[in-house]
């Protein structure tokens, strides 16, 4: 791939980050974006924006980077052995935020650009990412508006699409040590190159002009409902899962660690606060039961 289509995907996600993060700020009304820009000694660097302590966001992380390396790390190859040896090239945008409301739920994001290559072969590229949403107590109208968006952001692409990702983000976010999904799910892709260089970087386009369309209005409908202790204990106790599946599974934290990348940086998905507890489970009738119960388990939702 030529540089200057390089570098009109970099502009789109640094051009993604600012858009995520002032409507971030508009929603919130108090809290900000401060930014850290660093340089990775292996090659390139990025810019990380976090907002803690908002009046709607308990932690918000937006990372930009674009990296490059002498060889891909084992959890890049591991499933393309070909790839072994090459130098590369990884940049994309990835977020997660955590509201304050237990109400309001977790989202995250990510969309990336790879490329590999070495002397005397053709150069492998690929682009991945999605989104994926993670309630704590469910509202069906905030499942059906989150895939009825994910699915217009596909739809263009073709009418199978959305199905073919949908049920990829389903078996990927999931903690197979729990035997659950991590939440209600989206859209998850990965290796995509197969439509050709600019059909795939509108795609991942799409995917990440849809985020705030699909996100926005569930913290809007959510932001304000009261709560009390026990909402706010099965929130930590539920962000204990995100911990778990970030930390065990998670191919992008993987990459990101393995491969030499600014520690801060990539944990910044961590909530800020998180409990652990021996063998709970939720009460009969509750909304905590209904949470397991009803949607955290795949569902066709549009």
């Amino acid at each position: 791939m030529d540089n200057s289509a390089t570098e009109d995907i970099s502009q789109y996600l640094l051009g993604l980050q600012e858009a995520i993060c002032a409507a971030l700020e508009e929603e919130d009304g108090i809290g900000q974006f401060h930014e850290d820009a660093w340089q990775r000694p292996q090659g390139g660097g990025g810019r990380t924006r976090v907002m803690r302590n908002g009046a709607v966001f308990e932690q918000a992380g937006i990372n930009f980077s674009r990296v490059q390396g002498a060889e891909l790390p084992a959890s890049a190859t591991v499933n393309r052995p070909e790839l072994a040896g090459r130098q590369f090239e990884a940049m994309g945008v990835s977020l997660v935020i955590h509201p304050k409301n237990p109400y309001a739920p977790t989202s995250h994001a990510n969309v990336r650009y790879f490329t590999a290559y070495k002397p005397g072969a053709q150069t492998i590229w690929w682009f991945g990412g999605g989104f994926d949403l993670t309630p704590y107590y469910g509202f069906e109208q905030d499942a059906i508006h989150w895939h009825e968006t994910a699915k217009l952001a596909c739809k263009p692409f073709g009418e199978e699409v959305y199905a073919r990702y949908k049920k990829w983000c389903d078996e990927y976010f999931y903690l197979k040590h729990r035997q659950e999904p991590r939440g209600i799910g989206g859209l998850f892709f990965d290796d995509l190159n197969e439509w050709g260089f600019e059909r795939c970087f509108e795609f991942i386009r799409s995917v990440g002009d849809h985020y705030l369309a699909a996100y926005r209005p569930i913290v809007q409908r959510r932001k304000q409902i009261s709560y009390g202790e026990r909402e706010r204990q099965f929130q930590l106790y539920r962000r204990g899962r995100y911990v778990e599946f970030n930390l065990i599974y998670d191919r992008g934290t993987l990459f990101g660690l393995q491969s030499g990348g600014r520690t801060e940086s990539i944990l910044m998905s961590l909530p800020p606060m998180v409990r652990w507890e021996y063998d709970w489970t939720p009460r009969a009738g509750s909304q905590e039961e209904r949470l397991y119960q009803q949607f955290l388990r795949p569902r066709d939702w549009v």
